[in-house]
């Protein structure tokens, strides 16, 4: 419900390069400048329904991009929640942090990505989304997820839901045939 309305909310065009405003609605990958796209709807969607997102919950959001999934997250977790947004290139950090603004998103706050993955300063997350393929599964980022957590990533050429049973255990559902960006720092 939740995530449906936040769709409904949030409007894609407000987060597309001038030119793609257009194209907003339809189900396909956008590029948002920088060599990096903004994914389509029914991607975000699935991942978003996957990574099961409630009101109140602190959420980091790697790979923000134009901030379209920050302001999803921000209208999920609500103004109990907190979106934590880290972006890896300064011109698209600083074009979703104003594309959020914008939209008047209030939860939310950006940073740009240093020479760790994630954001430890804020940890433990409740949910992690990842919105770049890693070649293999980053245990930094398993780190920084609180027990009974969870954080869904692009790995390869699949997603993957990795939920935290306990310190050092954790269940994952692959769901296979994406393809995204990559992600650079999959150390």
């Amino acid at each position: 419900m939740k995530l449906e309305k936040a769709f409904l909310e949030i409007n894609r065009a407000d987060f597309v390069l001038p030119q793609d405003k257009s194209d907003a609605d339809l189900d396909i990958p956008l590029p948002i400048g920088q060599g990096q796209t903004i994914s389509q709807p029914t991607t975000v969607k699935m991942m978003l329904e996957w990574l099961g997102a409630q009101s109140g919950e602190k959420i980091l959001d790697i790979g923000s991009g134009s901030g379209w999934t920050t302001a999803l997250l921000s209208k999920i977790v609500g103004k109990k929640g907190k979106v934590y947004a880290v972006e890896r290139v300064e011109k698209l950090k600083d074009f979703g942090e104003e594309n959020c603004q914008r939209a008047g998103i209030k939860n939310a706050k950006f940073f740009l990505a240093k020479e760790e993955l994630g954001l430890k300063k804020y940890t433990p997350y409740d949910r992690i989304l990842v919105s770049a393929a890693a070649s293999s599964l980053p245990e930094k980022l398993l780190d920084q997820l609180k027990i009974g957590g969870k954080m869904v990533i692009p790995i390869n050429n699949s997603i993957f839901e990795i939920s935290k049973k306990s310190e050092g255990h954790f269940e994952e559902i692959e769901h296979f045939g994406f393809v995204f960006v990559p992600l650079i720092f999959d150390k």
